[in-house]
C-alpha cells in the first residue's frame, strides 16, 4: 500500500534498538520503552502558507531522525508499525 502524508506531516518507522542484556536478565517486549530513533519513509508536500505557496520540509525520505516517545499517531501499514507526525514534532536529524 502506498501512503502519502498531507501538508507538513511525515511518516516514519521506528528503528529497533539493540537488545542489551545485563546480568542475564531479558526484558519482555511489553516493558521496553519505545525507540526514539526513526527513519523517514514518506513526507508531505509542505505546509500551505497564506500567500498560496508551500514551505518545503527540512527532512527527506531516508533521513534518520529523533522523535519523542509519545509523539505522533501510531498506525499499522502492511503489518508494519509506523508513526505519522507533524514535522515540528521531530526533535533532530541524526547523521
Amino acid at each position: 500500500m502506498s501512503v502519502r502524508p498531507l501538508h507538513d506531516r511525515v511518516l516514519v518507522k521506528r528503528l529497533e534498538e539493540e537488545e542489551q542484556v545485563r546480568g542475564g536478565i531479558i526484558i519482555p517486549d511489553a516493558a521496553k520503552e519505545k525507540p526514539q530513533e526513526a527513519e523517514v519513509v514518506a513526507v508531505g508536500p509542505g505546509k500551505l502558507q497564506e500567500n498560496g505557496e508551500r514551505s518545503a520540509l527540512d527532512v527527506s525520505v531516508g533521513d534518520r531522525v529523533l522523535i519523542g516517545k509519545y509523539s505522533g499517531s501510531d498506525i499499522k501499514i502492511d503489518d508494519e508499525d509506523m508513526v505519522i507526525l507533524r514535522e515540528d514534532e521531530i526533535l533532530a536529524v541524526v547523521g
